[in-house]
């Protein structure tokens, strides 16, 4: 066959003189080949399950016994303890956070707006709060049972059922009964997961996503065990102006005077924007006295969506505060956190 008579194929590469190079076997003496040993750390190359195995553990008890003797040194030495990098300590410093206590100098600001807004009477102690707690149309049975446990924890607290009135019916015919606050628990494929909590008569309105809830006998507890003596409130980690004034809601849903003689303590714990609810009752041991929690439930995770200025208004409300999909639009990195 002549080779003028072969065609040529228009998509093939022309190839380089580096690449013909490279395909031809290397003659040169002078270049030792080297020698890919297997890792300390990677087994992947063990055929054997078994072997494999014992070498994991063996690498891992190593690893374990050569961090306890640094501990040691360090202790001895009397080196500082090193702090692990998180998002809490690589926290974005945000602009509204507050520094020192309410007396200072640089928080008259925050003195003067804590004197005159909503929640002022109810810390004068001016009035004793009383909440109404209510459902969604048609309530599951767990989300009948949260709301139970929610007056059990609340004093002066009241659960009704909707009866399908609308919110703003719903503010006017609390506010007209005097109480100050409704919480309403919406549910989703027969869970509860949301909380709308209305300060009367004139707002604040705060939505919060209700997640991780889990009643007194999921934990194992018996609600006999919950007396009737006004709990006590922490309210921990509420840093910014935002932050600030959801614990100042969620701190006027309860009595102002607590009750020591129970020994109960209702915490709101903020970490990273989420405000984690526990419910406690502490007892001292006599003999060296430390004292010792018992949790009594319910127990679940609050995350913030919005706030709103006055009672609810979902057409013509002005919000204060309100997030948008996933995340706020003003976020700009998962360090930075608003409450």
């Amino acid at each position: 066959m002549k080779i003028k008579t072969l065609r040529k194929n228009p998509l093939s590469r022309p190839r380089e003189e580096n690449e013909v190079a490279n395909d031809e076997p290397s003659t040169s003496t002078g270049k030792a080949s080297e020698v890919l040993l297997p890792s300390d750390s990677n087994f992947n190359h063990i055929k054997c399950k078994a072997v494999r195995y014992q070498k994991c553990q063996e690498l891992m008890k190593e690893r374990a016994k050569t961090k306890k003797a640094t501990k040691k040194a360090r202790i001895q030495s009397g080196a500082p303890k090193q702090v692990p990098h998180t998002l809490e300590s690589l926290r974005e410093k945000d602009e509204t956070m507050i520094v020192g206590n309410l007396d200072d100098e640089a928080n008259e600001e925050l003195k003067f707006d804590c004197e005159h807004d909503e929640f002022a009477a109810y810390y004068r102690q001016e009035y004793e709060p009383k909440v109404l707690i209510t459902y969604a149309d048609n309530p599951n049975r767990k989300t009948r049972i949260f709301g139970r446990e929610l007056t059990r924890m609340i004093p002066n607290s009241i659960s009704l059922y909707r009866n399908r009135s609308g919110v703003k019916k719903m503010v006017k015919s609390a506010t007209a009964r005097n109480f100050t606050d409704i919480i309403i628990v919406n549910e989703n494929q027969c869970k509860p997961n949301g909380m709308l909590i209305i300060h009367l008569p004139d707002g604040p309105t705060a939505h919060f996503k209700l997640s991780n809830v889990k009643l007194t006998t999921d934990l194992k507890r018996n609600h006999k065990e919950i007396t009737e003596h006004r709990p006590e409130v922490i309210l921990n980690n509420f840093t910014t102006r935002l932050g600030f004034t959801i614990g100042r809601m969620l701190g006027a849903l309860f009595h102002y005077q607590p009750e020591f003689k129970g020994r109960r303590v209702v915490t709101f714990h903020n970490q990273r924007d989420y405000i984690f609810f526990r419910h406690h009752r502490y007892e001292f041991d006599l003999k060296n006295g430390k004292p010792r929690l018992r949790e009594l439930g319910p127990r679940f995770t609050l995350k913030l969506r919005s706030l709103q200025h006055g009672t609810f208004d979902s057409k013509y409300g002005d919000y204060e505060w309100i997030i948008q999909g996933r995340r706020h639009e003003m976020e700009t990195s998962r360090r930075k956190f608003f409450l």
